[in-house]
């Protein structure tokens, strides 16, 4: 029986990153101790020689001076590049920038929640942050933004080697005694970045089409069987469940004006950029799904 295995795909990084892992995985599984030792001492081998050749290639570029500089940050950008560079401690940009781009490419979504994150500190790889925000008092919006801080730190800093968080009580959403965000100032918990979900933990889906969104535009559109609408306040894109928190009707076709949307059966307003609460009536809100808008793609959690 052939057991060789196929050839890597070269198309998708995350193809190549699971292939590995897989391949890792049959390795250790085998029950040939000498054959593992070999092929592990070959692996060892092949990513120190071309831990070598990288920390040349980056030396050189460095070495070019701005051009050169410019041109290992736009390596850095690929993620199959910058998984080779955090492998071998190569990565150009510093830890810090890395995870104060991460927080700020999340900070308008969660401003449009009612909340902030602040970075107090980056020491040793651990980073402190506090979590703040009139959102704390609503479970589904704290959990998005959660999910949120923590996607965008997991792609931009996967070398970061803890999280302290600042502003986190105990509370019972999906379990009890999980930790989630409050407004509240608190010591650092000293536990990772908490995700708490009734469920299996949902997955980043692009969508392609909330990119034509214009200003002040709101669009329909449905996703793995889920429909949403997506609208677009002030630049910042926002996605919500299509379906009006009072009359249980579809949103599609309402007004949207200066952040606040007119539902088309009921006429009740719900203001997007304040985590979709009913104006008059804060008891009701929209449904909140998390969206990340960054090197021009558009992903949102479900």
């Amino acid at each position: 029986m052939d057991t060789a295995a196929p050839p890597l795909a070269t198309g998708d990084p995350q193809e190549l990153v699971d292939r590995v892992q897989e391949l890792q995985a049959r390795l250790e599984a085998s029950p040939d101790a000498a054959t593992r030792d070999v092929a592990e001492e070959l692996v060892s081998a092949v990513v120190h020689m071309y831990g070598a050749g990288l920390e040349a290639i980056i030396a050189a570029l460095h070495a070019a001076g701005d051009a050169g500089g410019r041109i290992a940050g736009d390596l850095a950008g690929d993620p199959l590049v910058a998984t080779l560079l955090l492998i071998h401690d190569l990565h150009p940009v510093p830890l810090a920038d890395r995870v104060t781009q991460a927080l700020d490419s999340v900070r308008p979504y969660m401003e449009s929640h009612g909340g902030n994150v602040e970075l107090i500190s980056l020491e040793h790889g651990i980073a402190r942050i506090h979590l703040r925000g009139s959102c704390s008092d609503c479970s589904a919006s704290s959990v998005t933004l959660e999910l949120a801080i923590k996607q965008a730190l997991e792609e931009a800093a996967p070398d970061l080697e803890g999280l302290e968080v600042e502003g986190v009580a105990a509370q019972t959403a999906g379990g009890p005694g999980l930790p989630m965000a409050t407004g509240l100032p608190e010591p650092p918990t000293g536990l990772e970045l908490p995700v708490v979900l009734a469920g299996p933990a949902p997955a980043w889906v692009e969508v392609p089409a909330a990119l034509g969104v214009p200003d002040g535009a709101l669009t329909a559109i449905r996703v793995q069987g889920r429909d949403l609408i997506v609208a677009s306040v002030d630049g910042t894109l926002l996605a919500y469940g299509n379906r009006c928190a009072g009359c249980g009707g579809t949103l599609e076709g309402g007004r949207l004006e200066d952040g606040a949307l007119a539902c088309p059966g009921c006429g009740r307003s719900f203001f997007l950029p304040r985590a979709g609460r009913a104006l008059g009536d804060e008891a009701l809100q929209l449904e909140p799904v998390p969206l990340l808008r960054e090197a021009g793609h558009v992903r949102v959690a479900l």
